[in-house]
């Protein structure tokens, strides 16, 4: 044990996890929890990180941060079954901005995991972070789903966001390529993504894009664009304050938008989704009913 090395504090995740030690690397302990100090070139990115895109800026200002101060919160890691290798859990970034600096090891924590603690770490760990771009975060909910069986309801309860939150988030992977990828790359908002998801007619959906794009729209100007191609309601209908009533309570039992039309004893019940999961989800509490 080296006992003239600095402390380093770890927070977040870092605080639920217990290590153990591994050869040759240097430790150092806070409390119960050991903070090794391993190779840079022995860690390898996780191959289910959520977000693909890291601002060159951002790791700028990163690495200038790390310059002067220091790595304040440790990797989390997974030793490799081969190799000798760790893999990342959280803190790419942090990896990112060592290597370019020169540093010869990081402060990690490590944590013996099966794959898919790995994945549902990485993924839970990205989420509850504010900087993933709007397309990452609903492909991390995509994946979240899909390798875990999750559903909506579930992967929102991770990750502490409400289910329509992430209902209307995988909504975006809907758009045409162009418009995600224009997402991506900051071309327009998440307000731009939604107003174009109303627009269902493909046609009028890739003007108003473009339109966008060359900034002659702005989001309300969009808004209000896409609620002239919507079915008109009928000025003056009398809504019935027991039925919105019902409306309120089923949204609430079944965790989806839903509408009562009634007129004359008859009328409609309509109930909203926004994906296959959605419906499968839906018809399964339908069924509990």
């Amino acid at each position: 044990m080296n006992t003239n090395m600095k402390p380093v504090l770890g927070r977040g995740l870092g605080s639920l996890i217990p290590t153990k030690k591994v050869s040759q690397v240097v430790t150092s302990v806070i409390g119960h929890q050991e903070i090794l100090q391993i190779p840079v070139e022995d860690i390898t990115p996780n191959p289910h990180q959520p977000r693909h895109h890291f601002s060159e800026v951002d790791l700028e200002d990163l690495v200038s941060s790390i310059r002067e101060h220091g790595i304040l919160q440790p990797l989390i890691v997974s030793k490799c079954e081969v190799d000798n290798k760790f893999e990342l859990i959280a803190g790419e970034r942090r990896w990112r901005a060592s290597k370019s600096l020169g540093l010869k090891t990081v402060p990690a924590i490590v944590r013996d995991a099966t794959k898919q603690q790995k994945l549902e770490w990485a993924l839970i760990e990205n989420l509850q972070r504010a900087d993933l771009n709007p397309l990452e975060e609903a492909l991390a909910y995509r994946t979240l789903m899909d390798e875990l069986s999750f559903t909506q309801e579930e992967a929102a309860k991770q990750v502490g966001k409400s289910r329509s939150v992430v209902a209307n988030t995988l909504r975006l992977l809907e758009l045409p390529e162009e418009i995600q990828e224009a997402l991506r790359e900051e071309k327009i908002t998440k307000s731009h993504a939604r107003t174009l998801l109303a627009e269902t007619d493909p046609k009028k959906q890739h003007e108003l894009f473009e339109a966008m794009l060359t900034g002659k729209v702005t989001v309300r100007e969009a808004e209000q664009a896409v609620s002239i191609h919507r079915p008109k309601v009928s000025v003056g209908r009398h809504v019935d304050p027991n039925l919105v009533a019902h409306e309120k309570k089923l949204q609430e039992i079944l965790g989806t938008k839903v509408e009562i039309k009634e007129r004359a004893g008859k009328g409609t019940v309509t109930l909203h989704f926004y994906s296959k999961e959605d419906l499968v989800e839906l018809l399964a509490r339908l069924s509990e009913v």
